[in-house]
């Protein structure tokens, strides 16, 4: 029987699958745009997505899961634990014990006759107050009630077996009762691991001894650590939570527990190892919080309900000293910090599941913007890149459109061609005085239907007559070309009155506005505090205040002067954005003077600036935010002289002056010197 071949060939579509299964986690294009709105309300790009990570984006259900959510958990849980219970549990449950023992032991001798019982009372009344000293000078009393000594016998049987089980989780009930035996056993095992951990640590281990451990003793490790490095880990954050507990006590506390475990565990193999291990623990994983208390507060003032023993406080210890680290890496407060330092494990460990994954999900999306090429990392800061800039200044162009008027959006048409002029693809009926070419097809089209409407046949003499309502005329994209430079302030003062967030959107959106539309002009932004200094669109997006005192609007104007000059045959236009008079002027050396208020030097040399701008045919339109009294005179000042323009402008209006100003300045003419 002949088999039917299999079709080779292979159909492709679109997943219909639900989810795009290697989709980012985010939308990167949302998460890109909710970083930009950061960033046009005056933030650095840095602090943008930090915000961005902080809060998250929405989820279908209109729920945010960044890191502000899981660092305000994180500190719940803190509380939570500061709340569980009192540290020195271990002493109060041994004093408890040692009175209930030494209560039973007196009610036995009391119905005892002979000097043995009294002699065996007096032995009792003359015990220290300590408690872990009272039970070392038990250790040999020949006790007559069997129930005192059962009670006796289990507080450091007891104590025995929690730190032991603090250390290897789960092996307290393998302690109890334990005898020679099973204790030298445990000390084997100890001793085994110690080998190993030191192999580690000279770095001499093989993957084969730990499987050869681990063979040998696995059972005892119920975590299953599956390297050397797990078992490290898990080994040592319990270790420095035993110490941290000891820290986290009163000295006389710390005391009392200190000799009561060296009791409990005594002076054989299984105390040596353990010594031992402590200090093979704190070699390997030194960053840990040895002897540290968690947090700010003394964990030792911690109370709670129920007195807490050893295994219990350490562990709540334990679980404080992770949030602690786990707080510190959500709150991502110190320098360079990135999604990369935050520990997962910890994080599930402490938060649970869903909580890792949104971190994992935080992580690939600071990792998609970059990979995306959205944004890069430069001189170890972060940029927004080229097309991310695109899409802000397109952002910022719309914002600032939609606060125009129609009547203001009118005054974008022109109709003469300008020179480079391109056809738009549209057409208009022609109007006396119109430059644009005519467009034939549309016109004589025009007269054809204009004569069949009067019934008349258009061929009938094989002639056609056109008037002047048939004429139609191409549209043209104007392209008179224009040498701009924007001076923006820099100053402090733009930060604390609300200003640097509409000085970044208008620069932006002037900056696309000109590099989309207007290519053909020359954009140069200027931005000036103290000093000024040239701004590409990506230094704009990403200046941040000039903190040193200065308004150095003479050093702008030279440098927009110098804008100007490289670029002789276009219409100048100079825009000032500012909120405070000149302070600050260049000296010969290139040094800039500061004076408040401002030194006639300051004023002289900002005005030869002017004046030098003004014969060259530029005009300068300023645009003032504030009412500062001494930069209203200044500005009224330069205006007369310069015959530019004055703007009062709001900080949500000022987008909106400065593109609608450029728009009507590069219509005009070159003003003759």
């Amino acid at each position: 029987m002949s088999s039917r071949r299999r079709d080779p060939r292979y159909r492709y579509g679109p997943w219909r699958g639900g989810p795009d299964p290697l989709a980012p986690p985010y939308d990167v294009r949302k998460a890109l745009d909710a970083m930009g709105e950061g960033v046009l309300q005056g933030e650095s790009v840095r602090d943008a997505l930090r915000d961005l990570l902080r809060r998250g984006l929405p989820d279908e259900n209109g729920r945010r899961r960044g890191l502000d959510e899981l660092l305000a958990r994180a500190r719940r849980m803190r509380q939570e634990a500061l709340r569980r219970g009192q540290l020195d549990g271990a002493v109060t449950k041994a004093q408890a014990k040692l009175d209930q023992a030494l209560a039973a032991e007196r009610e036995e001798l009391a119905g005892q006759d002979g000097d043995d019982a009294r002699f065996a009372e007096a032995q009792l009344d003359a015990l220290p107050r300590s408690t872990a000293q009272a039970v070392q000078e038990l250790a040999n009393y020949d006790w007559a009630s069997p129930e005192a000594e059962q009670l006796y016998r289990s507080i450091l049987d007891d104590l025995k077996g929690e730190i032991v089980d603090q250390q290897f989780e789960g092996l307290r009930d393998a302690l109890q009762g334990m005898g020679p035996e099973a204790e030298q056993a445990m000390a084997d095992m100890m001793n085994d691991l110690n080998d190993l951990l030191e192999k580690h640590a000279r770095g001499q281990d093989t993957p084969q001894d730990f499987d050869d451990f681990m063979a040998k003793h696995g059972d005892l490790f119920p975590e299953n650590p599956q390297d050397v490095e797990e078992l490290i880990d898990a080994l040592a954050r319990r270790a420095a939570a035993g110490e941290r507990l000891l820290a986290s006590l009163s000295s006389q506390q710390r005391d009392q527990l200190a000799q009561l475990m060296q009791q409990a565990l005594g002076d054989g193999a299984l105390a040596q190892q353990m010594g031992r291990l402590t200090d093979n623990l704190r070699g390997l994983r030194p960053d840990l919080a040895w002897g540290r208390t968690p947090g700010s507060r003394q964990a030792g003032n911690q109370r709670g309900g129920e007195p807490l023993g050893y295994g219990e406080a350490a562990g709540a210890l334990g679980e404080l000293a992770d949030l602690d680290d786990l707080i510190e890496q959500l709150g991502q407060e110190h320098a360079g910090a990135t999604l990369d330092d935050v520990d997962v494990d910890a994080v599930e460990r402490a938060l649970g599941a869903q909580a890792a994954t949104d971190v994992r999900a935080l992580q690939q999306l600071e990792r998609e913007l970059e990979r995306q090429g959205w944004v890069n990392r430069e001189r170890g800061g972060l940029e927004l890149a080229p097309k991310a800039l695109r899409r802000l200044g397109q952002t910022a162009l719309k914002q600032v459109f939609a606060h125009l008027s129609s009547g203001r959006k009118g005054q974008h048409d022109v109709r003469d061609a300008g020179a480079a002029g391109e056809i738009t693809g549209a057409a208009r009926l022609w109007e006396f005085g119109d430059e644009q070419p005519l467009d034939v097809v549309r016109s004589v089209a025009n007269a054809v239907r204009r004569r069949a409407g009067e019934g008349l046949d258009p061929h009938a003499d094989g002639s056609l007559t056109l008037l002047a309502e048939d004429f139609e005329v191409v549209e043209t994209e104007r392209r008179s070309t224009a040498v701009v430079a924007l001076c923006v302030d820099l100053s402090f003062s733009m930060v604390s009155e609300g200003r640097w967030g509409p000085m970044k959107q208008t620069g932006l959106a002037l900056a696309h506005l000109v590099a989309t539309q207007f290519p053909q002009d020359a954009l140069q932004i200027i931005g000036f505090g103290r000093y000024a200094q040239r701004l590409s669109m990506e230094e704009l997006a990403g200046v941040e205040p000039d903190y040193v005192q200065g308004t150095n609007l003479h050093h702008a104007l030279a440098l927009a002067g110098r804008h100007l000059r490289r670029h002789p045959g276009g219409e100048p236009v100079v825009m000032v954005v500012t909120d405070g008079e000149p302070t600050a002027h260049l000296e010969p050396d290139g040094e800039a003077w500061f004076d408040y208020p401002p030194a006639p030097e300051t004023i002289r040399a900002t005005v030869r600036e002017v004046d030098a701008l003004t014969r060259y045919g530029a005009a300068i339109n300023v645009f003032m935010l504030g009412e500062d009294p001494g930069l209203r005179r200044f500005v009224d000042a330069i205006a007369r002289r310069n015959g530019g323009r004055v703007f009062t402008a709001e900080p949500d209006t000022l987008g909106e002056y400065v593109v609608s100003d450029y728009l009507r300045a590069r219509r005009g003419r070159r003003r003759s010197a």
